[in-house]
């Protein structure tokens, strides 16, 4: 397939629109999909909905992300994390197309295992957002043979996350300028990712014909929050404290996985490059918001 039409459902968002600007970039011929152009809550209606779109892979970046609210109301997760993946995914196979379905980390958390987990590690999520996730790409994978799932983690790109009102590092700088000093969990360890690098792994992911099945993409390295708020304060150049602090100070109406940590050497393998790591992928976000002049 030498340039597969792609339709993106799920455009606005942090990784939707980074991937829109890199296929835009590439010269690839991608159709943009958001609300109202589909509606992710009628898992009946899709098929009808999408009968005249024309396109050989669709990337499914739509999610319930909200982790608190997934746990306090359900419902909304349900239908789009898992049952909105897996009637996109009857609509692929249907129409012969391959799906991305892009997942998440925080399909772990419960497991024993304090080492980077690869594809193979079982599944252990611990609150309704991992686990309708988790749903999602089961009933993807059942629904059709070709699917690839690109787990990505605790992003962080320009755009900001359009559902929760920005991102992790731009909260950070933002209070570390108002406060001068932060209290960050430094008992959750997990692999902070750009969405511009998971969104050109993905793309590279495509063009390479990769083999259909899971898929770890994200940045090489690994951070606790208290890590990734101390480099991201220091690296601004903010003038802050940020203190480490027990998850237990810090309560929160769902679970957040301890250690979610997520291996990349079958991506990197399957590109056939290295992955960066977080701290260069960090800088250079600094740098393209005017965070970091060097």
């Amino acid at each position: 397939m030498s340039s597969p039409r792609i339709a993106l459902f799920g455009a606005n968002g942090q990784l939707g629109q980074d991937l829109s600007s890199i296929a835009s970039a590439r010269g690839l011929t991608l159709i943009a999909l958001q609300r109202p152009m589909f509606d992710a809550t009628d898992a009946a209606g899709l098929d009808a909905a999408l009968a005249d779109l024309d396109f050989d892979v669709a990337i499914n970046s739509v999610a319930v992300t909200r982790v608190d609210d997934c746990e306090k109301d359900p419902a909304p997760a349900v239908a789009i994390n898992a049952y909105f993946a897996e009637a996109l995914s009857k609509v692929c196979a249907r129409k012969k197309a391959r799906l991305v379905q892009v997942s998440t980390d925080y399909v772990f958390g419960g497991q024993d295992q304090r080492s980077p987990l690869d594809e193979d590690a079982a599944p252990a999520a611990i609150n309704v957002y991992g686990q309708t996730k988790l749903q999602g790409e089961t009933l993807a994978r059942q629904a059709h043979d070709d699917v690839i799932v690109a787990r990505v983690a605790s992003l962080f790109g320009v755009a900001g996350a359009s559902g929760k009102g920005g991102n992790f590092v731009e909260t950070m700088i933002r209070f570390g300028r108002e406060r001068g000093a932060l209290k960050v969990v430094a008992d959750q360890v997990m692999s902070p990712t750009s969405s511009w690098d998971a969104a050109e792994a993905i793309l590279d992911l495509i063009r390479a014909e990769a083999p259909a099945g899971l898929y770890h993409v994200v940045n090489s390295g690994a951070a606790s929050w208290h890590d990734f708020a101390s480099a991201i304060i220091d690296r601004a150049g903010v003038e802050a404290t940020v203190s480490p602090i027990p998850t237990s100070e810090f309560p929160t109406p769902a679970r957040r996985p301890p250690y979610s940590v997520l291996a990349n050497a079958k991506v990197e393998k399957a590109l056939g490059r290295s992955m960066p790591a977080w701290q260069d992928a960090l800088d250079r976000y600094l740098k393209v918001k005017g965070h970091r002049q060097t």
